[in-house]
């Protein structure tokens, strides 16, 4: 991958997490809690939710090494007792960045189609686009605190589950962190096979 395209990949997840990141403090602030809001995150300021490691490093890294692309940013804070709903509320908060990723890529997905294809003169940043934002959307989406999969966990879970993911989650992005060096090739493997379920999902959607 040339410079060019290391640029481009940076730009879009750029783009992307903080987009993703913006609706968690958008969806929190809907929901009652203004937490986010307090502490600067309600904005489309992409510097107020970079992480270094999560957001530029780890998948400008994974782009350069031609794996699948995955990452983070800084949580968005909020507080699961002051949204509405409950622990649904919470729920409701956590899927909506990655649901935004997803929505992201399946918008790209259309335009790339409408446009030719593999004969479009856009095909390789339109596919690279769509690529990160699944990325994303799958590794996010993992049931492992704090990552944002886990609240859908606490919305379905027993009390004393929710307890024990709570005891986790204090860990908050060290876990991530340890999760990523240490499960490194099984999860590249494991979003690589998620990006590709979703993307042949598209192609039935769009009928190529």
């Amino acid at each position: 991958m040339d410079i060019g395209n290391i640029v481009f990949v940076l730009g879009v997840i750029l783009l992307s997490m903080t987009l993703h990141e913006a609706m968690h403090a958008f969806m929190s602030y809907w929901l009652g809690d203004d937490t986010a809001k307090h502490q600067g995150r309600l904005t489309l300021n992409p510097i107020k939710h970079i992480d270094p490691f999560l957001t530029i490093i780890l998948p400008v890294f994974l782009a350069i090494a031609d794996g699948p692309v995955f990452g983070g940013a800084k949580p968005v804070p909020f507080r699961p007792d002051r949204v509405k709903y409950g622990e649904w509320g919470a729920a409701l908060v956590a899927v909506a960045g990655p649901i935004t990723n997803l929505l992201i890529a399946f918008v790209l997905y259309g335009v790339l189609v409408l446009s030719g294809g593999t004969e479009s003169a856009a095909y390789q940043p339109l596919t690279i686009a769509i690529l990160v934002n699944l990325g994303f959307f799958v590794f996010n989406m993992l049931p492992i605190p704090p990552l944002d999969g886990s609240r859908v966990i606490y919305a379905l879970a027993p009390d004393f589950i929710r307890r024990g993911m709570e005891v986790v989650e204090a860990y908050g992005i060290m876990l991530v962190f340890a999760f990523v060096l240490l499960a490194g090739p099984f999860l590249g493997q494991a979003i690589g096979a998620g990006v590709d379920g979703i993307l042949n999902a598209f192609e039935l959607l769009f009928r190529v």
